[in-house]
Protein backbone atom coordinates (compact mmCIF):
# COMPACT_ATOMS: atom_id res chain seq x y z
CA UNK A 1 0.00 0.00 0.00
CA UNK A 2 1.08 3.53 -0.74
CA UNK A 3 -0.07 5.96 1.92
CA UNK A 4 0.20 9.72 1.53
CA UNK A 5 -0.59 12.51 3.97
CA UNK A 6 -4.14 13.88 3.75
CA UNK A 7 -4.12 16.26 6.72
CA UNK A 8 -3.17 16.64 10.35
CA UNK A 9 -5.22 14.51 12.72
CA UNK A 10 -5.81 17.61 14.87
CA UNK A 11 -7.59 19.25 11.92
CA UNK A 12 -10.33 16.61 11.92
CA UNK A 13 -13.25 17.34 14.23
CA UNK A 14 -15.27 14.32 15.39
CA UNK A 15 -18.27 13.65 13.09
CA UNK A 16 -17.39 16.56 10.81
CA UNK A 17 -16.21 15.94 7.24
CA UNK A 18 -12.71 17.25 6.47
CA UNK A 19 -12.01 17.77 2.75
CA UNK A 20 -8.51 16.97 1.50
CA UNK A 21 -6.73 16.22 -1.74
CA UNK A 22 -4.37 13.27 -1.98
CA UNK A 23 -2.45 12.78 -5.20
CA UNK A 24 -4.95 14.97 -7.02
CA UNK A 25 -7.92 12.94 -5.74
CA UNK A 26 -10.56 14.74 -3.63
CA UNK A 27 -11.31 12.80 -0.44
CA UNK A 28 -13.21 13.28 2.81
CA UNK A 29 -11.56 12.29 6.10
CA UNK A 30 -13.95 11.56 8.95
CA UNK A 31 -13.43 10.60 12.58
CA UNK A 32 -16.33 8.94 14.41
CA UNK A 33 -16.87 6.95 17.58
CA UNK A 34 -16.46 3.88 15.35
CA UNK A 35 -13.08 4.91 13.94
CA UNK A 36 -11.49 6.83 11.09
CA UNK A 37 -12.83 6.72 7.53
CA UNK A 38 -11.91 8.12 4.13
CA UNK A 39 -14.38 8.35 1.25
CA UNK A 40 -14.25 9.94 -2.20
CA UNK A 41 -15.46 13.55 -2.09
CA UNK A 42 -18.07 13.36 -4.83
CA UNK A 43 -21.59 11.98 -4.70
CA UNK A 44 -22.20 9.20 -7.24
CA UNK A 45 -25.58 10.72 -8.12
CA UNK A 46 -24.48 14.28 -8.87
CA UNK A 47 -21.21 16.17 -8.98
CA UNK A 48 -21.59 17.44 -5.42
CA UNK A 49 -18.93 17.43 -2.72
CA UNK A 50 -19.80 15.03 0.10
CA UNK A 51 -17.55 17.05 2.43
CA UNK A 52 -20.32 19.67 2.52
CA UNK A 53 -22.73 17.09 3.98
CA UNK A 54 -23.52 15.85 7.47
CA UNK A 55 -22.15 12.79 9.26
CA UNK A 56 -24.38 10.63 11.44
CA UNK A 57 -24.48 6.93 12.37
CA UNK A 58 -21.38 6.07 10.29
CA UNK A 59 -22.94 7.65 7.16
CA UNK A 60 -22.34 10.84 5.23
CA UNK A 61 -25.29 12.58 3.62
CA UNK A 62 -25.11 14.50 0.37
CA UNK A 63 -26.54 17.94 1.12
CA UNK A 64 -27.96 18.38 -2.41
CA UNK A 65 -30.40 15.47 -2.74
CA UNK A 66 -30.12 13.54 0.53
CA UNK A 67 -28.31 10.38 -0.55
CA UNK A 68 -26.59 8.73 2.44
CA UNK A 69 -23.39 6.74 1.99
CA UNK A 70 -22.12 4.11 4.41
CA UNK A 71 -18.61 5.13 5.51
CA UNK A 72 -17.57 1.46 5.83
CA UNK A 73 -18.62 0.34 2.34
CA UNK A 74 -19.25 3.43 0.21
CA UNK A 75 -22.70 2.13 -0.76
CA UNK A 76 -25.72 4.45 -0.59
CA UNK A 77 -28.64 3.38 1.55
CA UNK A 78 -30.87 6.27 0.63
CA UNK A 79 -31.93 7.40 -2.85
CA UNK A 80 -31.44 9.00 -5.27
CA UNK A 81 -27.87 7.60 -5.45
CA UNK A 82 -27.72 3.95 -6.49
CA UNK A 83 -23.96 3.48 -7.03
CA UNK A 84 -21.22 3.46 -4.38
CA UNK A 85 -18.38 5.94 -4.01
CA UNK A 86 -14.82 4.71 -3.43
CA UNK A 87 -13.56 4.38 0.11
CA UNK A 88 -9.87 4.33 0.87
CA UNK A 89 -7.57 2.72 3.43
CA UNK A 90 -6.67 5.18 6.16
CA UNK A 91 -3.95 5.21 8.79
CA UNK A 92 -3.07 7.54 11.63
CA UNK A 93 0.67 7.86 12.11
CA UNK A 94 1.87 10.29 14.72
CA UNK A 95 0.04 13.56 14.07
CA UNK A 96 -0.82 12.75 10.45
CA UNK A 97 -3.77 11.17 8.67
CA UNK A 98 -2.52 9.03 5.78
CA UNK A 99 -4.67 7.71 2.92
CA UNK A 100 -3.98 5.16 0.19
CA UNK A 101 -5.83 6.32 -2.94
CA UNK A 102 -4.16 3.67 -5.11
CA UNK A 103 -5.99 0.80 -3.40
CA UNK A 104 -9.65 1.71 -2.79
CA UNK A 105 -11.83 -0.86 -1.07
CA UNK A 106 -14.57 -2.49 -3.13
CA UNK A 107 -17.55 -4.04 -1.36
CA UNK A 108 -20.54 -5.86 -2.79
CA UNK A 109 -23.86 -4.11 -2.34
CA UNK A 110 -25.02 -4.28 1.27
Amino acid sequence: MTFARACAAADVVMNRPRAATVGGVPVVVISTDEGWFCIHDECSHAEVMLSDGDVEDCHIECYMHGSRFNLRTGWPDQLPATMPVPIYPISIEGDDVLVDIAHPYHFEEN
